[in-house]
């Protein structure tokens, strides 16, 4: 079995992140969710933020979210650690994650 570490993360440039992706990478409440995490409290691991679904459907869920240019993932030691590229991300698309975490903060749970 590989590493997880065998492939290297793909963190791609903001620029080329299009509106269409980052609002689809927000639009599901798990993903939503998992944002809001990291805003309250950056460099949670996977384990700390993932949603209760299967492990392939939460990997899914970390690739959406880095491929829209809204979450930065390190390995240190035996645990991934994710971020949010805010400021990186607001650059790019001003005031959108504000929005999406004012909504998620009106979603149950």
């Amino acid at each position: 079995m590989a590493s997880r570490t065998a492939t290297p993360l793909e963190h791609p440039p903001l620029a080329d992140v299009s509106f269409p992706a980052a609002l689809e990478a927000l639009r599901d409440p798990h993903r939503l969710a998992m944002v809001a995490a990291l805003a309250r409290e950056p460099g949670q691991s996977c384990g700390a933020i993932m949603p209760p679904v299967s492990k392939p459907a939460a990997s899914r869920h970390f690739k959406i979210l880095r491929a829209a240019g809204l979450l930065k993932q390190w390995d240190s030691g035996t645990q991934r650690l994710n971020a949010l590229r805010r400021e990186e991300f607001d650059a790019r698309f001003p005031g959108l994650l504000d929005l999406a975490l004012a909504e998620a903060a009106r979603l149950p749970g």
